[in-house]
């Protein structure tokens, strides 16, 4: 037996499926299918924060450069301002790379409810049902290989 998948809830082999504790076999599976729910607006919404955040300081610094240069001040208050300007855009670099981290966690993730359905004595069964979009990748793809190992070889 080959294990094609496996974690605790979801265990793909070349003999069956087992979701939740519950078996199926392969040779009683005649069909697999996907289905891709709306989007989720609340996750569209997290990145938006997490572009913004990551945008905000370098907006700062460059209003607070052109500030210095629009109140015609003195040189020691305009190189003041831009210098503080500078620093705030320069403190993006440490947090950006945090949320660019989570930027691209969230994309990994999805943001879709993703479903996995077989064909299983002839009804359809949902087995999965998830918005981890590489947990879904993972779990069809191995489900799609442990069904072409179990087809018979066609002649040639």
């Amino acid at each position: 037996m080959v294990m094609f998948y496996d974690d605790r809830s979801v265990q793909v082999t070349s003999t069956a499926v087992r979701v939740d504790g519950q078996r199926f076999p392969l040779t009683e599976i005649s069909e697999v299918w996907h289905q891709r729910g709306s989007r989720s607006w609340r996750v569209l919404a997290g990145r938006g924060a997490l572009g913004a955040a990551m945008a905000g300081p370098l907006v700062a610094a460059v209003l607070g450069i052109a500030l210095a240069i629009w109140l015609h001040r003195s040189w020691t208050v305009t190189i003041a301002i831009v210098g503080a300007s500078v620093l705030v855009g320069l403190a993006v670099g440490p947090v950006a790379d945090v949320l660019f981290e989570r930027l691209d966690r969230s994309y990994a993730r999805g943001s879709r409810q993703l479903e996995i359905w077989i064909r299983w004595q002839g009804r359809p069964v949902r087995l999965v049902r998830t918005a981890d979009a590489l947990r879904f990748g993972q779990i069809y793809r191995a489900l799609q290989r442990a069904m072409e190992r179990g087809q018979p070889a066609r002649p040639r």
